[in-house]
């Protein structure tokens, strides 16, 4: 038993449905594993091995009385600490809010309890989300666990560390910029976020979805068959739609899925950080892969512009600073300090360079989207350079330049279009490295197949990083 800490949220719920061994049992496991590498990632918030052990005690009763909540009851993850959840207070990343317990489960968390899925304990992000690291002025450093050196990435910073680490199969993220898929690409995961509207979430925002981050494509479609349910309290929620998450063609042999599919390749975003050599040889590798599969590979120019970021950064920074000039001067104080330098130019920024800020959401949806038309996907590198120092706020550590290596992955919030990374190769020094998979608006099972395809296509990945 001591090994079910490794095995995917399917192999889980084979193992409850034969009897094999229990839910109980599992997250017995997975509460060992945690033991063991925790003290040095710091990826789990609100971390009650108890609870967790009384949820997988009542799961396990309902395996035997034939009468499991889901086909995964009793499956362990994580929630990000930003999705609420009744009882626990929400920092979100920030030593400067107050700790006032919910009275209320966000969407996805109460679509997960009524799964039965055992929510081992939230996991960490940094100050209000605003950063793609695992640096936070309330939580402990999350480090990565491929190289405890170097950065989970974030804002799901602690989600990545926590699956990668085999904290259980199952971990839930958000994303505005690229919070989900940064951190998967960062730590060799299955990172997805979907349609905006596609999984509900409270409190909805421009760009803000809640996405799966795990170990397996087929993981990520589980989560999304038990989570993408209506709920009528995110007022951006699409229609409800049939969608058979699980169905991925998994059947079908690769070549039969892509051929005559239009993959469009782009290695220059237009703007950030250069894609470093390591980094576009794999994605490009990936693309021949595709390629020699079937589909048809054609190279997609750079479709989003500086003048795009720079808006929107400016429209984030003065939207941070009311958030921060809102606090008492106590509270102001225990912001992190990078925080506070990238922000405080918002002071000084007047309605009309704010709302021209604000207009870049719809500059970078129509982009994204004239881009896509006459491909299936593109694909592209994750993020443009690998992971960066443990302590660092981004790959540059500069507040004044804060996005650089988001280019390729926030078009697709302002788009609502979804997008997926996924592993396709390591660095020499054995970091993993991102392929992001984009399709056409509301194409999320599309982008999950191709997904599938080229994971079952790809050269095999290195272990995982659980000892």
């Amino acid at each position: 038993m001591a090994d079910l800490h490794t095995l995917s949220a399917q192999q889980l719920a084979d193992g409850f449905d034969s009897g094999a061994f229990s839910p109980l049992e599992a997250t017995e496991a997975v509460l060992a594993q945690i033991a063991r590498r925790e003290p040095e990632l710091n990826a789990l918030y609100a971390f009650d091995p108890e609870a967790a052990l009384q949820q997988a005690r009542a799961s396990t009763a309902r395996w035997q009385a034939g009468a499991p909540l889901s086909p995964l009851d009793g499956v362990p993850g994580t929630l990000k600490e930003n999705i609420a959840t009744v009882g626990c207070p929400m920092p979100v990343g920030s030593a400067a809010t107050e700790l006032t317990p919910l009275d209320w489960d966000a969407p996805p968390a109460a679509r997960w309890r009524e799964a039965g899925l055992v929510l081992l304990g939230k996991t960490t992000m940094p100050d209000w989300g605003m950063l793609s690291s695992g640096l936070s002025s309330f939580h402990k450093l999350a480090r990565n666990p491929w190289d405890t050196r170097f950065n989970p990435g974030g804002s799901s910073a602690g989600a990545g560390a926590a699956a990668a680490a085999g904290y259980g199969p199952l971990h839930l993220g958000t994303d505005i910029g690229g919070s989900v898929r940064l951190p998967a690409g960062w730590c060799g995961l299955v990172g997805f976020k979907p349609s905006n509207g596609r999984l509900p979430i409270k409190p909805p925002y421009a760009g803000r979805v809640a996405g799966p981050m795990t170990r397996s494509v087929r993981d990520c479609a589980w989560l999304m068959q038990l989570l993408a349910r209506p709920d009528w309290r995110d007022t951006t929620a699409l229609p409800p739609a049939a969608i058979d998450w699980l169905d991925l063609h998994q059947d079908t042999e690769p070549q039969q899925l892509l051929r005559g599919r239009r993959i469009g390749l782009q290695l220059d975003a237009g703007w950030g950080l250069a894609v470093e050599p390591e980094t576009r040889a794999a994605v490009t590798a990936a693309a021949r892969t595709l390629e020699a599969a079937g589909a048809q590979v054609v190279p997609v120019p750079a479709f989003s512009t500086r003048a795009m970021i720079d808006g929107l950064d400016r429209f984030w920074r003065t939207r941070s600073w009311l958030d921060y000039q809102a606090l008492p001067p106590e509270r102001r104080a225990r912001v992190l300090p990078y925080i506070v330098r990238w922000i405080e130019s918002g002071a000084q920024l007047g309605g009309a360079e704010v709302f021209h800020g604000y207009s870049q959401i719809a500059a970078f949806r129509e982009a994204a989207v004239a881009a896509i038309q006459g491909l299936d996907f593109i694909v592209s590198p994750t993020s443009p350079v690998p992971s960066f120092p443990a302590e660092w706020a981004s790959p540059l550590n500069d507040p004044a330049r804060p996005f650089e290596h988001i280019a390729f992955t926030v078009p697709y919030n302002m788009s609502e279009q979804p997008a997926l990374s996924l592993p396709c190769g390591v660095t020499r020094g054995g970091l993993p490295i991102g392929l992001q998979i984009a399709g056409q608006r509301h194409d999320d099972l599309g982008v999950l197949r191709l997904a599938a395809a080229y994971e079952r296509l790809r050269p095999a990945m290195p272990a995982w990083p659980m000892h």
